[in-house]
């Protein structure tokens, strides 16, 4: 019964994110693109997406977004029927109070966080991949000249060697007691940019570039606003829930002759209802939760070195 359980959530995830993975796509590249003075559209988001990836360019990560969200949400809900059974240890109804409900959601929400946070980090990167315009590749003969230690960090990365160039060459008339500054230069990771300037997401986005370069901890990079995300999303969800699931029993048992004693006398809800109350309950926690999604997914659009490398 477990296997079943497991295979059908798992299967009922990835059907749900798969249906609504062009819009998560379109969400985030709006989240990091637009700022105070530039507020991207939909439509412009689309557009991009379209002229440098195609149509596929929506489904970009999608393989680590379906990963994620069933190890998460798995979590997510395993943790809330574990804390919501202790509160209806010895209850004669199986019944959870609201804000029983909201606690349980809020330590579901936290650990759902902690558990799929370096898979949202690999989506997000492959979703700005896929509206970004990739630079032209660079000859064998400059990746040769590139240092060995970057060579090594951004494995198939292709530096800019012109301003590389430059920016080295401004650097040389300083005066300086190092015996071979320009080589000390090249082993400075953001060098390899050429101009100091980090790399770009889309350069750093499979797993094992970003472990050599960002060390281990990026993989939970903007974990406070993810955990807070989480939390306050489960939290307002299932307490949300809970109050809606209450009142459709409730409405149901008006006009019962004899009144039910248990809600097992009521009988099973309507499938529809049911669907409406938890996509309501969904519609205001995410609305509740946005501003740190948006902090999350822009935290992670950052590329920063880990402290061997500062």
């Amino acid at each position: 019964m477990f296997a079943t359980h497991a295979v059908a959530a798992a299967g009922s995830v990835t059907l749900g994110t798969a249906i609504t993975y062009p819009l998560d796509t379109i969400k985030t590249l709006i989240q990091i693109g637009s700022g105070s003075g530039k507020q991207l559209t939909s439509a412009q988001v689309l557009d991009t997406v379209r002229a440098f990836s195609g149509n596929s360019g929506l489904y970009s990560g999608f393989g680590w977004s379906a990963l994620g969200r069933t190890l998460g949400v798995g979590a997510r809900f395993g943790i809330y029927e574990i804390l919501t059974a202790f509160y209806k240890d010895g209850r004669e109804d199986n019944f959870v109070y609201i804000h029983e409900a909201l606690m349980a959601g809020i330590a579901a929400g936290a650990v759902e966080s902690l558990i799929s946070s370096p898979f949202e980090l690999f989506k997000l990167r492959e979703q700005v991949k896929s509206a970004s315009r990739l630079p032209s590749s660079t000859s064998v003969t400059e990746k040769k000249a590139v240092s060995p230690f970057l060579a090594k960090l951004l494995r198939g990365y292709s530096p800019d060697k012109k301003a590389l160039n430059q920016s080295l060459g401004l650097l040389s008339t300083l005066a300086t007691k190092h015996s071979n500054m320009k080589v000390a230069l090249q082993e400075y990771p953001w060098m390899i940019t050429g101009s100091g300037n980090p790399p770009s997401v889309c350069d750093v986005r499979r797993p094992s570039d970003v472990i050599s370069l960002e060390g281990w901890r990026a993989l939970w990079r903007g974990i406070r606003s993810g955990v807070v995300r989480d939390s306050v999303f489960s939290g307002i969800f299932f307490s949300s829930w809970q109050f809606l699931h209450r009142a459709m029993l409730d409405w149901k048992a008006v006009g019962m002759n004899p009144p039910p004693r248990s809600d097992e006398e009521i009988g099973p809800l309507s499938p529809l209802a049911v669907s409406l109350a938890a996509g309501f309950s969904g519609s205001v926690a995410a609305a509740a939760s946005h501003g740190f999604d948006t902090a999350k997914s822009r935290s992670q659009c950052v590329v920063l070195p880990k402290v061997g490398h500062l």
